[in-house]
């Protein structure tokens, strides 16, 4: 290394090292300025990259939805497809179909009706004069045990 009086001096008498030149300033300063104006512009593209695959998916999800739900508007073209349906869900019936309604056998208290004539009950109504909704509201109070 030469002494340090043989080193070049800077425009205001500062000894520079030979490793930091002038041409290394100017470059590293490019550099940085390169960095600081290109930074923002590579996170705004890498930010709408992944938006990007983002809304590929949802799309491919809801291109799925709209197919399954056009395979179900298809079926409903199908009269024998309809028939079940309103037989499963709102338990329509055929003519001539007999309907079994089985109970619960958990919730209803199993008894052995006793031989012999069913006598109705005394809170009954006999008088026939008695409008409908009065014997249907008896039936309802006599089938609820609130007797």
């Amino acid at each position: 290394m030469p002494p340090r009086a043989e080193r070049k001096r800077g425009s205001f008498g500062l000894v520079l090292p030979e490793v930091l030149t002038v041409r290394a300033m100017v470059l590293s300063v490019v550099v940085l300025l390169a960095v600081v104006l290109l930074l923002p512009t590579v996170r705004a593209v890498v930010t709408q990259q992944a938006e990007l695959r983002e809304l590929r998916s949802e799309l491919s999800q809801q291109q799925d939805q709209k197919e399954q739900l056009e395979t179900e508007l298809e079926r409903w073209d199908d009269r024998s497809y309809v028939i079940e349906q309103a037989r499963s869900r709102l338990r329509f019936v055929m003519p001539g179909d007999k309907v079994w309604r089985p109970l619960d056998t958990d919730s209803v208290e199993q008894e052995e009706p006793g031989p012999g004539v069913v006598e109705p009950s005394p809170e009954a109504s006999e008088d026939t004069d008695a409008p409908w909704f009065t014997n249907v509201w008896d039936s309802v109070r006599i089938a609820g045990g609130d007797e």
